[in-house]
């Protein structure tokens, strides 16, 4: 294999969608460990903060744009493309006739350079919802989406593998569901039976770091101490045990014993579907249930007292039920659409939302973080001393297992859009170190090849 020779123990990749470097270092630490060094001819990104931490960390290199204004021919040779691609929806021409194309998607550039450059393999990254994408058999295994990039790929000359992986099993303390495709030329790399490693966010979580003091803040310690709040997500939507709603801390207004019963009793209540067929209309999860209806599950004498009272604070709202109707817009487009129907009788609902309030989620110390996304990362708290606060962009980096010394300088907002897009680095190690087995048994291979083919020489 000719290990002595620098050049020749050297793999070249190229980062596309490169976002703040997640596949790039995971790819790299794996070529580290198996001893081979590693060269990167080209990363391309547009997101104006995810260069400014590209070039914190990789200073000597400068950053490419838009991969679609990148010419193939400008292209230096290379031998593994290394992919997080945004997964967009496919035109509604195309799904209305029933094929699915990559043209139009960002994959199509990667089909682009793979096929005009021809590589020895890749790594592809991208959401779990990629596996069901578009699919018209309840029975297949795949949608036609990833089916026809998989089909693509393999009339390229690859030989494809690709598995939904999750974060928590690679020592990782976040729950993460994401697809990885894979390649090379000679075989199909396995993704399976990976050592499984797991971790507390007590691994994660800094101490004495400032909390967040609000109203909201306030009253929710005015009524739980901090243990009392592990795991626990406020939300005025669904329920369940690890559920605190507005009303139990009061956020809108004071509510009484009984009226905290009404609220929880009329949340369970809403979602029977025997409601729906009372109004002879379709059933819809959480119905505006008339006094008449409400009386049925209570009787306390002042009810409708107890129901105006918490119409007027906020907790509840009154709507008529509602049917699906369907629309149609300029374009001559229809969509299926829920409107109230106002021959149906008026009754009450609980105002609902999910990121409605300050804080979603309370992290437990003793467990793992849900899948952390852009828009909702900044609702997402931890217990700190005895205060809650949100998490620092240090302690998002080590949830996908980024190193300590790894350049972060960005502001909060910019950090968590950053990071709720970027891939757990340690999985991404686990994928490439599959890849690279395959690469140094080929050059091991090819040196067999060379040696015998130079000895015949000589012999003849």
């Amino acid at each position: 294999m000719g290990r002595n020779n620098e050049e020749s123990n050297k793999i070249r990749f190229i980062d596309l969608f490169a976002g703040i470097g997640g596949i790039r270092l995971g790819f790299e630490q794996a070529a580290k460990a198996l001893g081979i060094n590693t060269e990167c001819l080209l990363t391309s990104e547009i997101k104006p903060h995810a260069i400014k931490v590209l070039n914190q960390n990789f200073p000597n290199e400068i950053v490419s744009g838009d991969i679609t204004k990148i010419e193939t021919s400008d292209i230096p040779d290379f031998d593994i493309l290394l992919g997080g691609f945004p997964c967009q929806a496919f035109s509604a021409a195309g799904k209305r006739l029933g094929f699915m194309d990559t043209r139009g998607t960002m994959f199509f550039e990667i089909e682009r350079i793979l096929k005009d450059k021809k590589p020895f393999g890749f790594i592809l990254e991208n959401v779990e919802g990629l596996i069901n994408h578009d699919k018209v058999d309840k029975k297949a295994k795949i949608g036609r989406t990833l089916s026809t990039i998989i089909n693509n790929l393999e009339k390229l000359g690859y030989e494809v593998n690709w598995e939904m992986l999750n974060s928590k099993h690679f020592g990782i303390a976040q729950e993460r569901k994401r697809v990885y495709i894979v390649g090379t030329k000679i075989e199909s790399p396995s993704l399976k039976n990976f050592k499984e490693t797991k971790t507390k966010l007590t691994s994660v979580i800094e101490k004495g770091k400032p909390t967040i003091k609000s109203k909201f803040t306030e009253l929710l310690l005015s009524h739980f101490s901090v243990s009392q709040l592990y795991g626990k997500s406020i939300k005025d939507k669904r329920g369940g045990e690890n559920n605190i709603h507005s009303w139990d801390i009061g956020l809108k207004g004071v509510v009484s014993d009984e009226q905290k019963e009404l609220l929880n009793q009329l949340f369970k209540e809403r979602r029977k579907k025997r409601w729906a067929e009372e109004f002879g209309i379709d059933w819809m999860d959480g119905m505006p249930l008339t006094l008449k209806q409400i009386q049925t599950f209570n009787n306390h004498k002042n009810l409708e007292l107890l129901l105006e009272d918490l119409v007027k604070k906020g907790y509840l709202k009154k709507e008529h039920p509602k049917r699906l109707v369907t629309e149609e817009n300029l374009l001559g487009e229809t969509k299926v659409i829920r409107k109230q129907d106002f021959q149906l009788p008026l009754g009450y609902n609980i105002v609902s939302g999910k990121l409605s309030f300050e804080v979603n989620k309370i992290l437990n110390p003793n467990g793992i973080a849900p899948t952390l996304v852009a828009m909702d990362m900044k609702k997402l708290f931890v217990v700190d001393n005895d205060g809650i606060r949100t998490l620092t962009l240090a302690e998002g980096l080590k949830l996908f297992g980024y190193p300590s010394n790894y350049k972060f300088d960005v502001g909060i907002d910019e950090g968590y859009d950053l990071l709720g897009n970027t891939v757990a680095v340690p999985v991404v190690k686990s994928v490439a170190e599959r890849i690279l087995e395959i690469w140094i048994k080929d050059k091991i291979n090819n040196y067999e090849v060379n040696s015998r083919r130079s000895v015949q020489q000589v012999n003849a």
